[in-house]
């Protein structure tokens, strides 16, 4: 009820106790939501602002007497109101809107009257500023869309349809009383009451009832009003203002207040403080969520892929084929049809023709070799992940039982290993590694590829990538004070020829160079680079460090 007509004008009310008589010396903003007004008192009072939020889901004033203006990107705004006196704030007649009349100190020997209209529509809330015009025109000319006053500026130059208010048409005058209640009916005698208000009514069984006791239910919501008391507190996990309080509308953890001021100050903050909390606890949940998204995807990958190994893994069977048949396999064949005794029938061993039947069992040992440490490796890394997906877990089940934003912001700060990595955008946008504390990235894709080589390499930084074959990039971070060691390389290389069209082959060549030779010239495919120094490894084609 912030923004209440009811509430509006005891808010208007008071603020006309403190601002009448006062200049303004300041009128800035420096969020595109938020228009700061400074009031300057001529004796000892102290100075005021007036704060006014006006965001689309959420539109609100508060009053405080010290505030201080950012240093850098702040505007100064309604520079005509600069030096102005207030002659007094007019509450709008039935309407959730009021207006602070001012007058300037004799600019140019002329004085010029403003009324600056706080109008508090919820989405559309604004500031407009009217200027009045040296000529009077008659009231009858008002239908016809002429005004004493013409708009010279508004805060939010989006509502475009505030350019066409008329001042004197804003108030609703309206006669609320018992005779044009029973003509007209409710909305229409109180178009100010809100969703607050007809929830009371209706507690109170108001649609039912007759004529008279609609109007003595009513009688009795006044007398309400009329305590002139605030409240603020909690409702279904909401902070809220309200003017009254029974058993209709209890709050919890409510907290009474006689002055309009305070009131609308204390609900500010606490409004504040819960959005801030759930706006940066679905910030830091969203991350550790795609991060356990992410984790639980790779579990199910590799252990997809540890079950393909382990069902159609044979290199060591068909060695010992081989090897149990050295005597009759002819030089230089391509494959040979083989009794298996492991699988009880003849199979078809693929061999490479420039090679011997002894070296060709050899190629298959060692691919044998290179499987089982693929496997320990996989299930290595499977038991890491599962212990990381439990740790985000964790996290998150803490972080959802979090109440207070102090607590949370504590909670981020005494884990700030884990939410530096959860802030890391690399860690989403390309296949990160670990080694010896190096982190070693690769490109996903042609486009990718450029990506990690142009905007998240440096000069620094090692290059890596498949020689003369199509490939991922692949990207060394840079240590500072720690030199890049050879098994380093070793691995990111292993890693740059698994990630090429030569991860099959039994060894590849690899370009290791600094990111400074690497460049991309205009017009180049997407992935395509120019490497003008390099060195070349050669290492066994691998995806496991």
């Amino acid at each position: 009820m912030q923004n209440n007509f009811y509430f509006l004008r005891k808010f208007s009310q008071e603020l006309a106790q403190k601002l009448v008589g006062m200049r303004i010396f300041t009128c800035f903003s420096q969020n595109k939501d938020e228009l700061i007004i400074g009031f300057a008192a001529s004796n000892e009072k102290k100075d005021i602002y007036i704060r006014a939020s006006l965001l689309s889901d959420f539109a609100c004033l508060n009053v405080v007497t010290d505030f201080q203006r950012a240093k850098k990107n702040s505007v100064d705004l309604f520079t005509d109101l600069f030096d102005c006196k207030v002659l007094a704030v007019k509450q709008i007649n039935n309407d959730r809107s009021f207006s602070i009349s001012l007058e300037n100190n004799l600019k140019d020997n002329v004085k010029h009257k403003f009324e600056l209209l706080f109008k508090m529509y919820g989405n559309r809330s604004n500031v407009v500023l009217f200027k009045e015009k040296s000529e009077k025109i008659e009231m009858e000319n008002l239908e016809n869309n002429n005004s004493n006053y013409e708009i010279i500026e508004t805060f939010h130059k989006k509502l475009q349809a505030d350019w066409d208010i008329i001042y004197e048409n804003i108030a609703k005058n309206i006669t609320q009383n018992y005779d044009f209640f029973a003509l007209n009916g409710i909305k229409k005698t109180f178009p100010t009451f809100d969703k607050t208000v007809f929830d009371y009514l209706e507690t109170h069984n108001f649609s039912a009832q007759n004529t008279e006791k609609q109007w003595e239910i009513l009688q009795h919501f006044f007398s309400l009003l009329d305590e002139n008391k605030f409240y603020v507190g909690e409702r279904n996990n909401i902070t809220e203002l309200v003017l009254f309080q029974d058993d209709a509308l209890t709050l919890t953890n409510a907290r009474t207040y006689t002055s309009a001021i305070i009131a609308i100050n204390d609900f500010y903050y606490s409004y504040s403080k819960l959005t801030s909390l759930d706006k940066e606890k679905a910030e830091v949940l969203k991350k550790l969520l795609k991060l356990k998204t992410k984790t639980q995807n790779y579990l199910k990958k590799t252990e997809e892929k540890m079950l393909s190994f382990l069902d159609s893994s044979r290199n060591e069977e068909i060695a010992n084929v081989l090897m149990a048949n050295l005597h009759i396999i002819p030089a230089k064949a391509t494959a040979i049809i083989l009794f298996d005794f492991y699988q009880n029938n003849d199979q078809t061993i693929k061999l490479k023709a420039d090679l011997s039947p002894q070296k060709n069992a050899e190629v298959y040992y060692r691919k044998a070799k290179n499987e089982k440490i693929e496997i320990a490796q996989l299930q290595k890394n499977i038991t890491q992940k599962e212990e990381e997906l439990k740790t985000f877990l964790g996290h998150i089940d803490k972080i959802e039982g979090i109440i207070h934003l102090k607590d949370l912001r504590k909670y981020v700060k005494e884990n700030t290993k884990l939410f530096d990595e959860v802030r890391d955008e690399t860690t989403y946008l390309f296949k990160r590694f670990e080694f010896k504390d190096f982190v070693i990235l690769v490109g996903k894709s042609a486009k990718n590829n450029d990506l990690l080589t142009q905007k998240y390499t440096y000069k620094e930084d090692l290059w890596l990538h498949a020689k003369d074959v199509s490939g991922s990039h692949v990207v060394i971070k840079f240590r500072a004070g720690k030199p890049f060691s050879s098994d380093v390389i070793e691995k990111a290389a292993q890693l740059a020829a698994y990630y090429s069209k030569r991860k099959n082959d039994t060894l590849c060549p690899v370009i290791v160079t600094p990111k400074k030779f690497v460049r991309k010239p205009k017009g180049m495919a997407d992935g395509q680079v120019m490497v003008d120094k390099e060195n070349v490894v050669m290492v066994v084609p691998s995806e496991f460090l």
